[in-house]
């Protein structure tokens, strides 16, 4: 497909007139910044890097979910020229969009860490690194730090915005373009094309802070690193728009490169996810399961935007999508799933994300980034800045992230508001699970839950939906039910547990949850232990002693 119209396009002129910084941030950043305080939760981890555990990322060896945004122009804010320190970058412009991402509860920014524009290029030619750049991106890490914000940079991009591989071909006398830039990732018709990429790679994970001292790949501000932007091998024949072959090699060597220098930090490619498959976009020679299988790679990617013309994918449709993406990284790829990046437009924007995300979070997505967070002149087809309407959605589903993670609590689940939830059979087919689910039946009384459960053998993840389907809401909530075997719950996340021998009752949290909407709906899950073999779906759920039915 053609990129999608306003996206990963170059800013217009009007951003290259960015206001001088002030001199005091300059004063603040040379006696070591304190830009902002990260709440107590965020900060305790500041100085521990993200891991993978199984099927989920984990953060001080506690299962970590997250909730994240794209705002990949922050190493363009600033003058880009004049003194580094005061012209150059816009360091109070960085701070107070930190500041703003930090108060509507974003915990993760996706960005990018490439350009060979003259204008803000990290590279303008082969194997020339702009120190001035460079030293803003420094700034960014820090500031990013001192809001307790955690960084996914990405090293390179497929399409031509900011130049993108396309750049690197020419520097190798090749054409770019699409099908033409297929050819960076063949190393017999580019072998200049991974030595350029390589030396770029190296010199940013090796990159000296020199703010901090601290090298880019010794850094626990970056969450995790993207090889690049959407990468595909597209057009060349059709068994390799299928299987991926050689996009998969190129991974491979690229992942082991990164890995080779750099083995704290957590590793995607960046994939869109498309396939005929999935029913959502084509078959472009970068099959979401074999390419991110890498041994080298740490967790999935997709990138959804389902109201493009192209794809053209109902709100229902857009949920199953999710679902099964989250399925096949679970349970084929044995990887946490990243949402990227994803979002809509000529809808209602609130109910969709209002939808999409508690749907995401009960099928066990590990993190999410819409695209994209503006702090000026917002494009009008995707972009969200502070005060938009649909952030009060988002920080609802950050406080659920959290929550599930141990942290600080969160707020009750957003109401879903219009169109059905998934059919029975689109969310056991797609659920991140060993094919077990709650049975599939007419909702009976007034209430009805959904089981989902991700089976490892020894320990096991259940997650669980009530559904308020009467009239009143219910005002406090105590869930009941008995495991099939000897399960013991370990850690639950959205309620208070009490085990007594096969029976669990989970309760509302003291301050969040407390209340179920009439045709609302709370979720809450847990870690837990189990013999081999025994795992299965509690037979019966009751809400405060009313018996439930199951969908």
């Amino acid at each position: 497909m053609n990129p999608r119209l306003q996206h990963h396009r170059p800013r217009t002129s009007a951003k290259r007139l960015a206001p001088m910084a002030l001199l005091l941030a300059a004063s603040v950043a040379a006696t070591g910044l304190t830009l902002g305080r990260a709440d107590t939760a965020q900060a305790a981890g500041a100085d521990s890097f993200a891991t993978r555990c199984g099927t989920h990322f984990c953060l001080d060896g506690k299962e970590y979910y997250f909730a994240g945004t794209n705002t990949y122009d922050l190493f363009t804010y600033g003058s880009a020229s004049g003194d580094t320190e005061t012209q150059f970058m816009d360091k109070a412009r960085i701070d107070a969009q930190f500041a703003n991402l930090r108060a509507d509860k974003v915990d993760v920014v996706r960005l990018w860490m490439f350009s060979h524009e003259n204008w803000h290029g990290f590279e303008k030619s082969k194997g020339v690194y702009d120190e001035q750049e460079f030293a803003q991106f420094d700034y960014i890490v820090q500031s990013a730090k001192a809001h307790g914000i955690r960084l996914v940079p990405v090293f390179e991009n497929y399409w031509e915005a900011y130049g993108g591989i396309d750049t690197r071909l020419q520097w190798e006398g090749l054409s770019g373009g699409q099908p033409g830039r297929a050819a960076f990732f063949d190393k017999s018709r580019c072998p200049g094309c991974f030595t350029s990429y390589k030396n770029y790679v190296s010199y940013a994970l090796n990159r000296v802070n020199h703010y901090s001292g601290v090298k880019y790949k010794d850094d626990p501000t970056i969450f995790a690193w993207d090889l690049m932007n959407e990468p595909r091998y597209e057009g060349q024949s059709a068994a390799e728009n299928v299987n991926g072959t050689t996009l998969r090699a190129w991974v491979d060597e690229m992942g082991a490169f990164v890995k080779s220098i750099d083995s704290k930090h957590l590793l995607g490619v960046g994939l869109e996810g498309h396939g005929s498959n999935y029913g959502f976009g084509g078959d472009e020679g970068n099959p979401f399961v074999h390419v991110q299988q890498s041994p080298y790679l740490d967790y999935t990617s997709a990138h959804p935007y389902p109201t493009e013309s192209w794809a053209n994918l109902s709100l229902d449709q857009t949920k199953a999508l999710i679902r099964s993406w989250i399925a096949d990284s679970h349970d084929k790829v044995g990887k946490p799933f990243f949402m990227g990046e994803f979002n809509v437009h000529n809808v209602d924007r609130s109910a969709w994300w209002g939808q999409i995300y508690p749907d995401f979070e009960a099928a066990g997505g590990d993190g999410s980034a819409f695209w994209w967070y503006a702090d000026r002149s917002v494009d009008g087809k995707f972009g969200v800045m502070a005060g938009a309407p649909e952030l009060s959605v988002f920080r609802a589903h950050s406080d659920r992230m959290r929550a599930k993670s141990g942290l600080n609590g969160g707020t009750s689940s957003p109401t879903p508001t219009g169109g059905a939830s998934p059919s029975a059979s689109a969310s056991a087919s797609a659920s991140p699970s060993s094919s077990a689910s709650a049975s599939a039946s007419v909702p009976t009384g007034s209430c009805a839950v959904h089981y989902g459960l991700s089976d490892w053998g020894s320990t096991f993840n259940g997650d669980v939906t009530v559904r308020n389907t009467g009239s009143a809401p219910v005002n406090g909530w105590r869930v009941a039910f008995s495991f099939p075997g000897d399960q013991k719950v370990t850690t639950m996340w959205n309620a208070v547990p009490v085990q007594t021998g096969r029976q669990v009752v989970a309760s509302n949290p003291a301050s969040y949850n407390t209340v179920i909407p009439a045709g609302g709906s709370v979720n809450f899950g847990f870690s837990g232990t189990s013999s081999v073999g025994t795992n299965g779906v509690p037979a019966i759920f009751t809400l405060n002693g009313q018996p439930c039915g199951m969908y």
